[in-house]
């Protein structure tokens, strides 16, 4: 089986042969581990792949997620295409708005929607995805990814959006509307192409708890990530989803909604939690990246990837997802992946 064909098998839980692959790296990694990190993919390589760079009116965003040369992450000041400057202190990664645009909602004119994004070589797309027998996902982490919730706080500061969402201003479903029309229109238009799966993502938890109120998110959030699904699902697409932190108040929603696919913490938030779920939803990874992948022996990231495995697995529904990131051991990363093969091979044996 080939990765496209590997990857519809675990997010349709039709028992695929061997465990999804997917790397994620910062630009960072790049730097520090060039060799490790070829050698790496070399042995494992991504069966999820994204789409470049394929809009018309755009040559180069700053985000520049593939090469990380991107202004956004360089050291020093970079304003991205909505108007909302990031202050970043370190080379391959991406800072953060210090000094958000929107102070009072007169100033919001001072954000600008990227509509340069609503042009697409479709074309162009749909050639990339027929040259690859690969899992082709779109929505990277730039202008044209829906991230509504991180996106209002870039703009008017995360205390700003608390005490906006508590007192619900006309001004903020307003500007809801207009951002959340755009993304739609994005997402249309990326699934008319020959694309497998199309992205969004926002990053929802703490270290134990949601954000805001699972109410509140249901009420406000909830049919945004609604009318993506919808979207992705009327034109076959698969809908994945990236939040970090502790989010399981908001699975059940998640699954009421028709993700087939999130990216999270499951070891934040528990795997033990988490086993109510599987066969409902798939585990787009993660192997914990903030204390066992730094800081865990092999024989600890053996045992949590065979934990993730025993509790997540069903015939499916798991990808052998893992983020090499600042502070990782190569090693571990690529002990994580040894051990989704493993796996596979004892069963297939």
């Amino acid at each position: 089986m080939n990765g496209r064909e590997i990857i519809k098998q675990t997010l349709r839980f039709n028992s695929p042969e061997r465990a999804g692959i997917d790397l994620w790296c910062l630009p960072w990694v790049k730097e520090n581990y060039p060799k490790e990190l070829s050698a790496l993919l070399e042995e494992f390589p991504n069966d999820i792949i994204w789409v470049p760079n394929c809009y018309t009116g755009i040559d180069k965003t700053i985000y520049d997620f593939y090469s990380g040369q991107g202004a956004l992450h360089q050291p020093g000041k970079a304003t991205d295409e909505w108007g909302c400057t990031f202050t970043n202190l370190m080379r391959g990664i991406v800072g953060e708005v210090k000094d958000p645009p929107v102070k009072e909602w007169k100033d919001i004119d001072k954000v600008k929607i990227p509509y340069d994004y609503l042009s697409i070589d479709k074309e162009k797309v749909n050639s990339f995805c027929k040259s690859t027998d690969k899992y082709v996902l779109a929505g990277v982490t730039d202008g044209n990814m829906a991230r509504p919730f991180e996106r209002l706080q870039f703009i008017r500061g995360s205390e700003n959006l608390y005490i906006d969402l508590y007192e619900k201003p006309r001004e903020l479903f307003d500007f809801i509307e207009k951002l959340h029309d755009f993304y739609k229109k994005i997402y249309e238009l990326w699934c008319e192409t020959d694309i497998d799966g199309i992205c969004f993502m926002d990053d929802w938890g703490s270290q134990r708890s949601l954000l805001i109120s699972p109410n509140l998110w249901v009420e406000i959030f909830k049919p945004l990530y609604k009318d993506y699904a919808d979207i992705a699902h009327k034109h076959r697409k698969d809908i994945f989803m990236h939040s970090d932190g502790y989010i399981l108040d908001i699975y059940p929603h998640l699954i009421d909604i028709g993700i087939d696919a999130v990216n999270s913490q499951v070891f934040c938030i528990g795997l033990e939690n988490l086993k109510q779920y599987k066969g409902k939803i798939s585990f787009w990874g993660e192997v914990d990246r903030q204390h066992l992948l730094p800081k865990g022996s092999l024989q600890d990231v053996e045992d949590a990837v065979k934990r993730m495995h025993d509790n997540l697995y069903n015939n499916g529904g798991v990808i052998a997802q893992c983020d090499f990131t600042i502070g990782a051991k190569p090693e571990n990363v690529k002990k994580v992946f040894e051990t989704w093969r493993d796996i596979y091979e004892s069963r297939n044996n």
